[in-house]
């Protein structure tokens, strides 16, 4: 069985379809690695987001950012943005079922050799810090009273982790670890602001992945969120996210335990990052 890690889609179907034909994905045999952010921004995010529940068991997808944007402008928390595409999963007949779906996937997934998860991590947290908290909130997203928590995930603060936080600062922290960050400064407080690429953030600010001393640092992440990053291959840490929406690449990574590889497509989308 091949595993295939793919980057940010975010309703690029027909280069989602073009980089499978290019690797020759076979749903019964293969399996494939979503990074988050199936939908938003591209111009078929209904057609992605069927395609990818249609595969069961051969797709593992993690939840971004633009995917909990999704189902908090579906239970009427969230409005839908003047750049947002996601019309026609709203007016779609069978919208209550994908989203009953999406909020059924992870915000972690790893197997012996891999981690992967949509955006980042604070230095504080190892392994074990990561798998528990990663389940907290994926409780707090499946539950019954999931639209209680969608009312208070968003905002920026807190900032930096504390172990004795109350329940909805420590899912909001957790949320925003997961989905948002980028950079943080040595201390592991998280910032929202900077979303260019390495050296071109403020001082004491530094990527997630580089500061020194995180507890993740023996934990081989995939990540996405960060198209102005590209690829990047650092020390166990692999970024996906290739700017497919923004008329770069949509890549796939073969998860080979000793030398993964990468597949790349151009795009032909030509947005321009906001």
């Amino acid at each position: 069985m091949a595993i295939y890690a793919i980057g940010d889609i975010q309703g690029c179907y027909d280069e989602l379809r073009r980089l499978l034909d290019l690797i020759k994905f076979d749903p019964g045999d293969d399996q494939l690695w979503l990074a988050g952010d199936l939908v938003n921004r591209g111009p078929h995010s209904l057609e992605t987001l069927r395609f990818i529940k249609g595969l069961g068991d051969s797709a593992i997808s993690v939840l971004g950012n633009h995917d909990l944007h999704l189902i908090a402008t579906v239970v009427s928390l969230s409005k839908a943005g003047k750049k947002d595409t996601l019309g026609p999963i709203l007016r779609a007949a069978d919208c209550e079922e994908l989203i009953d779906w999406l909020r059924r996937q992870r915000l972690f997934y790893f197997n012996e050799h891999f981690c992967m998860l949509h955006a980042g991590l604070p230095p504080q947290w190892d392994f074990q810090q990561t798998k528990a908290m990663a389940a907290e909130v994926e409780q707090a997203i499946r539950g019954d009273d999931y639209r209680r928590f969608f009312r208070s995930m968003y905002g920026n603060k807190p900032t930096a982790w504390q172990d004795d936080f109350p329940k909805t600062e420590k899912l909001r922290f957790a949320v925003n670890c997961f989905t948002r960050l980028r950079y943080c400064t040595p201390d592991g407080d998280l910032d929202f602001h900077q979303k260019g690429p390495p050296g071109s953030q403020g001082p004491n600010l530094l990527p997630w992945y580089t500061v020194p001393g995180r507890k993740s640092l023996d934990m081989r992440i995939i990540f996405g969120h960060w198209s102005t990053l590209g690829f990047y291959h650092g020390y166990n840490v692999y970024s996906i996210d290739t700017g497919c929406l923004w008329g770069g690449q949509l890549t796939a990574l073969k998860l080979d335990a000793v030398n993964p590889l990468r597949i790349s497509i151009d795009c032909r989308c030509a947005q321009i990052p906001n």
